[in-house]
């Protein structure tokens, strides 16, 4: 009985997690009416009142987005003497070459624009944007990753909320894609891209709950950024850990869905891999650093707590998902021991469908079509729980980690390839596990079958399926990569002498 109770107990806290996604849902489908509302205020100020800014591009390695990025910034519709942009440069490879000579260009052109280098990367990304705020001249900070590609009026669509809201302290606006349609795996993280941003984030924002800052983006208010602490690198989430604590300190933080900044997706399981458990281990050292402060907190009500820690603790299915594996095989063989009735949790389970059919419907006119990559997106969420159960374990610890960046390629097409790069990653340890949990799903599902336990067959299949597609397609990748490095016939890597093709007409392809 003491094994049902807690396989029981596991299931009950998985469907916490489901209801959570329920919840927002409804939240979204509750307050949309009122959106506008929310976010009205945005009339465009004469130009002589518009703040001056600073934009941020943090950068490491990126030899095959690194001059997109600058020439998207650099387009960017602001009075040039109000404008500032830093290129962040930590790299170690041929990228700063690329960037300096395409940071001249544009500074020929009149566009205050510098490349800033570290005399260490200290602190990663997190302590790149502080010495850049050091030097910055800008009262409000807008932040962009390197394969980010903000359109020219993004500044003129988020910097007015600013000037009517004085405790407005983070606007973040909603990531879309680049290469949505590269491959079925960019195409289940496009799916699940959306649903965070069109339901989840919508949702807590227009609630009133505490959100976040996605790392990019997104524009800060300088004094917000200096009141709240600053960036500080004690996590591998220091977007998250600072917009919390700027609203803890009473700060507003705005979502803004009507303006969308096209992004690159991973398409590496490997690396796919490796930014999800980056994010899961830095969101457990969030909560371990916060999570006292967020219930302490006497501004917030108990429903914003609550749902400040399912967020923040949003990362812990993942172990759940592999302790409810290893308890079924136990379960299997001690009779009777599994009759504790759980069907009804089986509602919880529609949150997550919902969030992403919703955001489905909201973005797209044959939105049904995109819904088809569904299954998969469950696959390998599930598929992904020994890599981010390693990272919520190292993140519960406190455990310091070396900040490890998600690989670029510069993928718009279909055409376009990347198992030539040097950047391609290598296999990553959790796989050995991978391939452990579905052999172990193996061995569970022919116990159910020689007990006559029909019941557990379809959700051992899946973890099954699950474990063994990750696994699977990441071996595939990291052998085609392999192969196509040590080809003959390989590209040779693209170097600043002129061998780098620049993405020419990005704007004109969306």
């Amino acid at each position: 009985m003491l094994l049902a109770a807690l396989y029981a107990l596991v299931v009950l806290c998985l469907s916490l997690y489901g209801f959570h996604s329920l919840i927002l849902a409804l939240l979204y489908l509750y307050h949309r009416k009122r959106s506008a509302k929310h976010i009205q205020g945005c009339l465009p100020p004469n130009e002589a009142d518009l703040p001056t800014v600073t934009v941020q591009v943090p950068i490491y390695n990126e030899l095959y987005v690194v001059e997109r990025v600058i020439d998207a910034v650099a387009a960017l519709e602001y009075p040039r003497e109000r404008l500032q942009i830093q290129i962040l440069d930590d790299s170690t490879d041929a990228t700063t070459a690329l960037a300096y000579a395409r940071a001249a260009f544009h500074s020929a052109q009149g566009i205050d624009i510098e490349v800033l280098r570290r005399p260490t990367r200290q602190g990663f990304k997190a302590g790149a944007l502080a010495w850049g705020l050091a030097q910055a001249r800008g009262e409000y900070i807008a932040i962009f990753d390197a394969d980010f590609c903000p359109r020219p009026d993004f500044l003129l669509q988020t910097i007015p909320y600013f000037l009517t809201r004085p405790r407005l302290g983070v606007l973040q606006t909603r990531w879309s894609h680049l290469n949505a349609g590269y491959s079925l795996l960019t195409s289940a993280q496009a799916l699940a891209i959306d649903g965070h941003f069109v339901v989840e984030q919508a949702g807590r924002n227009l609630a009133g709950l505490l959100t976040s800052f996605n790392g990019a983006g997104g524009v800060w208010r300088r004094r917000c950024i200096e009141e709240s602490g600053g960036w500080q690198d004690d996590t591998l989430c220091e977007d998250l850990d600072l917009s919390y604590r700027a609203q803890l300190a009473g700060w507003e933080c705005l979502y803004l869905p009507s303006v969308d900044v096209p992004a690159e997706l991973p398409p590496q399981m490997a690396a796919f891999k490796l930014q999800q458990a980056r994010w899961a281990q830095g969101s457990m050292q969030v909560l371990r650093k916060l999570g006292g402060d967020l219930l302490r907190n006497r501004r917030l009500k108990w429903p914003q707590k609550v749902m400040g820690l399912l967020h923040l603790s949003n990362y812990l299915p993942f172990p759940l998902v592999v302790l409810a594996l290893m308890l079924s095989l136990p379960l299997l063989l001690v009779p009777e021991s599994q009759r504790i009735p759980l069907d009804w949790l089986g509602l919880a389970f529609l949150g997550p469908l919902l969030v992403y059919s919703i955001s489905q419907q909201q973005l797209y006119r044959r939105w049904w079509l995109r819904m088809l990559v569904f299954p998969l997106l469950v696959v390998i969420g599930i598929g992904l729980a020994w890599s981010n159960t390693r990272a919520v374990l190292q993140g519960l610890k406190g455990r310091r980690s070396t900040f490890a960046r998600t690989p670029k390629f510069c993928l718009e097409a279909k055409g376009t390839h990347w198992t030539e790069s040097p950047y391609a990653l290598p296999f990553s340890s959790s796989i050995t596990g991978e391939i452990a949990l579905m052999l172990y799903g193996l061995a569970a599902l022919w116990v159910a079958r020689v007990t006559g336990e029909e019941g557990m067959l379809p959700i051992l299949w899946l973890y099954v399926i699950a474990f063994g597609a990750v696994a699977e397609l990441e071996l595939a990748q990291t052998i085609a990569s392999r192969a196509a490095t040590h080809s003959p016939h390989a590209a040779p890597p693209r170097t600043p002498d002129g061998s780098v093709q620049r993405s020419e007409g990005v704007y004109a392809a969306r």
